[in-house]
């Protein structure tokens, strides 16, 4: 029997934005797949059922209409909109059950980051859609990866694509920060492709993977047999990366006294070899990434570095967690053919919604890649041809089965690492749980590493 549940906009788990007009983004559809990540935008009086209009792709600075829903297994008159003291109230109306974060409701209020299932035909989800900012660059077809390979269609995915758009002209050093797996090496690229530098070959390289004692090498190079008998003369990436642009992954992974060294190559390009006496100008751009807070950086560094790119996790865009998942899944399947078989005709995954609803919901550390992780989990565990939400999902998340380790251990400070030590009392078996870390082995290499 339906149930009348009663909420409020400060009381649901999931939280929201408190930006933006309120509206109901698809996140799934039966029957029509391809409306994912379309909006409704809430009014008085607004009716969604089938045969009616309303939902819209957003851009930036218009809105595009669809055809009205044609699901014939959802009545005429299905969802029925009234506004009261300013919050949206959602009413079924409607023959098919209405589910509110899967438990049956007869009317609900509108709470940022619930989701709302018409049973088994149309997933949708409360959220706060703010004006996007400026259309910038060409345009991609709705909910597909751009030129640049960024997908999604939230505020956020847009504002990426202008501060890409911004800064990729210009020629100032950049920075590039966020939380591990969301998109800074997709991003360096695009800057890269849509610089004056760009006929040149990008060059890059993860800084966390400098031998420790060959750092200067790996950067600026080296003569001959300098400094280690029988090495043999490299450019080094500054050098490389003459007339290009030199992209550093885990740019804070360098020793504070590195980044020091690179102040010269910041201001006017100079370097010198190790192993030779005189200096070298090099003409390149630095593209820095970390995933670390800006002040782990030295600070005459991080003021070398004008231009700033934030990239933010799936927690502050989970509209998109749809997309990217479709996106995700058309990767696998394009270098595994024999995977397709999870795509429909057009391309969108052959998913249920009790699937897609735990991605959206899905507490995320690492990000893209825990959505593939999660997206892998599911293709091993697919019994029928379609992806599902398997048995003791929620278990394997609590657990950390089934995804990325919750923390990657470059993200860790000492002094975090040393607290967590300090709270059990040296006992690692209790402190590499608490870090979120994959294994007490993966401590112990951070406490030989700094020494604690």
């Amino acid at each position: 029997m339906d149930e009348t549940r009663t909420l409020t906009v400060d009381d649901h788990p999931a939280g929201g934005r408190g930006d933006g007009e309120p509206v109901l983004v698809v996140l799934w559809s039966a029957d029509e797949p391809w409306r994912t990540g379309e909006v409704w935008r809430l009014q008085d009086g607004a009716v969604i059922g089938r045969g009616q209009g309303g939902f819209v792709r957003t851009r930036p600075g218009r809105d595009e209409p669809t055809a009205p829903l044609a699901n014939p297994r959802i009545s005429r008159e299905q969802l029925r909109i009234s506004i009261e003291d300013g919050v949206p109230i959602i009413d079924a109306v409607g023959r098919c059950p209405l589910l509110l974060d899967g438990r049956p409701v007869g009317s609900c209020p509108w709470v940022p980051g619930a989701q709302l299932e018409l049973k088994g035909q149309l997933l949708l989800l409360c959220d706060r859609r703010a004006p996007l900012p400026a259309a910038t660059g060409g345009r991609s077809p709705f909910g597909e990866a751009d030129e640049d390979g960024i997908v999604g269609e939230t505020a956020e995915a847009w504002e990426l694509r202008r501060q890409v758009a911004f800064c990729a002209p210009l020629d100032a050093h950049v920075l590039i920060h966020g939380p591990s797996g969301t998109g800074k090496e997709l991003v360096a690229r695009a800057l890269h492709a849509r610089s004056r530098r760009s006929r040149a070959e990008l060059v890059s390289r993860n800084a966390a993977t400098f031998p420790e004692t060959l750092v200067e090498a790996e950067l600026f190079g080296n003569i001959a047999s300098f400094p280690n008998p029988g090495m043999p003369a490299r450019p080094g990436l500054v050098g490389a990366a003459d007339g290009s642009s030199l992209f550093l992954d885990e740019f804070g992974e360098l020793p504070l006294g590195q980044q020091a060294r690179l102040l010269r190559v910041l201001d006017d390009g100079e370097y010198t070899r190790l192993g030779e006496a005189r200096a070298r100008r090099a003409d390149l751009r630095l593209i820095a990434a970390t995933n670390r807070p800006l002040d782990a950086l030295k600070e005459d560094v991080l003021a070398r570095l004008p231009l700033r790119i934030q990239t933010v996790g799936l927690d502050r865009r989970r509209a998109d967690v749809p997309l990217l998942a479709a996106h995700l899944l058309r990767r696998i399947a394009r270098d595994e053919p024999s995977l397709g078989r999870f795509l429909d005709a057009r391309g969108w995954p052959v998913a249920t919604p009790a699937l897609v609803g735990a991605l959206v919901r899905h507490p995320y550390t690492t990000h893209t890649r825990e959505l593939a992780a999660l997206l892998w989990e599911a293709i091993r565990r697919s019994t029928d041809g379609r992806l599902d939400l398997w048995p003791g999902y929620a278990d394997d998340v609590r657990a950390g089965r089934g995804a990325p380790p919750a923390v990657d251990p470059r993200e860790l400070t000492p002094e975090q690492i040393r607290e967590a030590l300090e709270r059990h009392g040296g006992k690692q078996e209790h402190a590499w749980r608490e870090l979120g870390l994959s294994s007490r082995h993966a401590l112990g290499r951070l406490v030989r590493k700094y020494g604690l």
